[in-house]
C-alpha cells in the first residue's frame, strides 16, 4: 500500500508546476524545499510521507540549508548540527570580511 501524495502549500514550489513533481524520484529536493519554506503542517506531511529516516538522510546530506533549518531539523530529528554536511562545510568556508 502506497501513501497518498502529500499536498504542500503552493509557495514552497512557486517556481515549478506542483502537479508534475515526482515525489519519489526527487525526494531529497522535495524534503529540502519543504523544510526551508514550509510551515508546521507541511513538515508534518513530509515526515509522514517519507518517514524520519529518509528525511534525516536527505537533510544531513544537503549541500545547503539555512542555519535556522539545520537547528530546527536537528531538534526534531534528535541529532546535532554537526551531523549536517552543510553545517560543517559552512564552518570551513567562512564569509568574506566586511570592511
Amino acid at each position: 500500500m502506497s501513501l497518498a501524495k502529500p499536498i504542500f502549500d503552493k509557495r514552497i514550489f512557486w517556481d515549478v508546476n506542483p502537479e508534475k513533481i515526482d515525489y519519489d524520484t526527487k525526494a531529497n529536493w522535495v524534503i529540502e524545499r519543504v523544510f526551508e519554506r514550509g510551515d508546521v503542517a507541511d513538515i508534518r506531511q513530509c515526515r509522514r510521507y517519507y518517514g524520519d529516516k529518509k528525511v534525516a538522510e536527505a537533510l544531513t546530506m544537503a549541500k545547503w540549508l539555512s542555519l535556522r533549518t539545520v537547528y530546527f531539523a536537528a531538534a526534531i530529528l534528535d541529532n546535532k548540527p554537526e551531523d549536517y554536511r552543510c553545517f560543517t562545510t559552512a564552518q570551513s568556508t567562512p564569509e568574506h570580511w566586511i570592511y
